[in-house]
């Protein structure tokens, strides 16, 4: 499966990813996003995606579940 990187402290995301059989890293700081397929992150703003090569997720006002979906979605564009 993928391996993704979850920003802190969306621990209940991490959970959820893994459950899906996902390989998730915890980090803080965008420098932190190497060598992952995809992002979850709070708000874009934080991050600039245009300075990454890994596509991001926005969890902001998002459930867990719609999070995980658009993850999988995202995913299946790039296999």
């Amino acid at each position: 499966m993928a391996k993704i990187a979850v920003e802190e402290p969306f621990d209940d995301i991490q959970k959820a990813l893994e459950e899906k059989g996902h390989e998730v890293k915890m980090f803080i700081d965008n420098n932190e996003i190497k060598n992952v397929d995809l992002g979850v992150v709070r708000h874009m703003n934080e991050f600039d995606e245009g300075d990454s090569e890994v596509p991001f997720v926005i969890a902001h006002g998002k459930s867990v579940d719609d999070v995980v979906n658009e993850v999988e979605q995202r995913l299946s564009r790039f296999n």
